[in-house]
């Protein structure tokens, strides 16, 4: 039983929370909560650490494997980053993928490319997003916040185990890539034309940019073609991870119906 916030552990565990330098290093990352916890494929599990009583109530979790360490309750409460900590959380081992890996097998693959996206929220959102739109994965420019983020992981509702995603050194080299195999790279812009009006049931990769200042000119001139959202009212924009989602499913209404 952990008892003390000073245990070796519980320090490893809050760098980890606090540091995407830490992360990378030991190539761990956290999640907390039971839903999280199921999603977690077993090859990639490293430590769990529960309290007694989630131990207790929630014993056939663990018929294949037992926690590592029980924690104190009092010491699990100041190690969780929710309100209402439910008393399991285990160190888990990050996925490497390639860019072939992400660009997929599929004859038309969807792709969305993130650049300098910050907000762990979004992120996390258009992971899940990507999976349920059946997206083959996800290109990240390198300055996009770290996808191993406790707030980006939480986000994703386990889609991160799921969809491959790929840091790329050079985000520019990469969309050239994508373009040579015969991916169309459309840009979510204020100047594009018409969203609904383009087939997007070839291959497609959509370019989503920084949440306030959208995509950098040099990347939206690679672009096979500038897209708009029709939008209402007002308003000149939407958030990031909701224009991924507006056309990642029209991608796939459009598959969908062909």
């Amino acid at each position: 039983m952990i008892t003390s916030t000073t245990n070796k552990q519980i320090k490893m565990i809050q760098k980890l929370q606090k540091s995407s330098k830490e992360r990378k290093q030991q190539g761990l990352f956290v999640i907390e909560g039971i839903r999280m916890f199921k999603e977690i494929p077993v090859e990639y599990l490293n430590k769990v650490f529960v309290t007694e009583l989630f131990y207790e109530k929630n014993r056939e979790l663990f018929k294949d494997r037992e926690p590592d360490d029980f924690v104190a309750d009092s010491v699990f409460e100041k190690l969780s980053e929710t309100q209402t900590p439910q008393g399991v959380l285990a160190t888990v081992k990050m996925r490497n993928y390639s860019l072939e890996e992400v660009l997929g097998k599929e004859e038309n693959p969807l792709i969305l490319v993130l650049e300098n996206l910050q907000d762990p929220g979004n992120l996390g959102t258009i992971l899940r997003t990507a999976e349920g739109a059946g997206a083959s994965g996800i290109i990240m420019s390198r300055d996009t916040v770290d996808v191993y983020n406790p707030k980006v992981v939480r986000s994703t509702m386990g889609a991160l185990f799921r969809m491959p995603f790929y840091y790329a050194d050079d985000i520019f080299e990469v969309v050239e890539e994508v373009q040579r195999r015969g991916i169309k790279v459309y840009a979510a812009h204020l100047a594009g034309e018409g969203f609904y009006e383009k087939d997007y049931r070839p291959g497609t990769a959509f370019l989503v940019g920084n949440e306030g200042n959208g995509l950098t000119d040099r990347i939206t001139a690679m672009a096979d073609e500038k897209i708009r959202i029709p939008m209402m009212g007002k308003v000149e924009s939407l958030n990031a991870a909701i224009a991924a989602t507006l056309m990642a499913y029209e991608a796939l209404r459009q598959r969908l119906q062909s």
